[in-house]
């Protein structure tokens, strides 16, 4: 099974790493042939105003949007979280969620970069102790719709989850050095 991760800004680096730390096999993704070859994929955190503008100049946005409304198994982080909303509270008005993700979300929900924090997260389904979140311009999630089932929360508010096999998380994972929840991900589409 090959993992794709989005590669057109952001922390893909890091997701990359995490997931060949795993054994996945790990596909760069910035054209859309190469979303063709990929079993999954990871949709990063980064700006995402800027990723975007760049999945329409990779002329990704359609094709991406149809593998992941066909099924394409995903985890969607921080901005990757936003770009799958239904609805982005706070974005640019030239802004166009994909809409595959049934979540309302509030962009920089938690404040802007010096607000940014670190967080223990109980999630369920992950054995050995909390996660450690780091929340860097997060969104903050408002809305969940019925099929959107919550694996963690942070003061009450819906911080990792998925919808099937499209997983998101208002946070970083790929910076906390714990290859836990990329297990998990891997584990449960692979």
């Amino acid at each position: 099974m090959k993992v794709g991760v989005l590669a057109l800004q952001g922390a893909f680096r890091e997701h990359a790493e995490a997931l060949a730390a795993l054994g996945a096999d790990v596909a760069l993704v910035k054209r859309p042939e190469e979303l063709d070859s990929v079993d999954a994929i990871v949709l990063p955190g980064g700006e995402s105003t800027t990723i975007d503008k760049l999945l329409d100049s990779s002329e990704l946005r359609a094709p991406l949007t149809r593998r992941l409304r066909d099924g394409l198994p995903a985890f969607a982080t921080c901005a990757g979280l936003i770009l799958c909303a239904t609805e982005v509270i706070d974005g640019r008005t030239d802004q166009s969620p994909l809409g595959v993700l049934d979540l309302t979300v509030r962009r920089n929900g938690y404040g802007r970069q010096r607000e940014s924090f670190e967080a223990s997260l109980a999630v369920r389904g992950l054995a050995d102790g909390d996660f450690p979140g780091i929340f860097i311009r997060a969104p903050v999630v408002e809305r969940v719709g019925p099929d959107v089932e919550v694996l963690a929360e942070f003061d009450g508010v819906p911080v990792l989850g998925r919808a099937h096999d499209l997983w998101f998380a208002s946070f970083h994972p790929e910076l906390s050095g714990d290859l836990r929840l990329h297990q998990l991900f891997v584990n449960e589409v692979c």
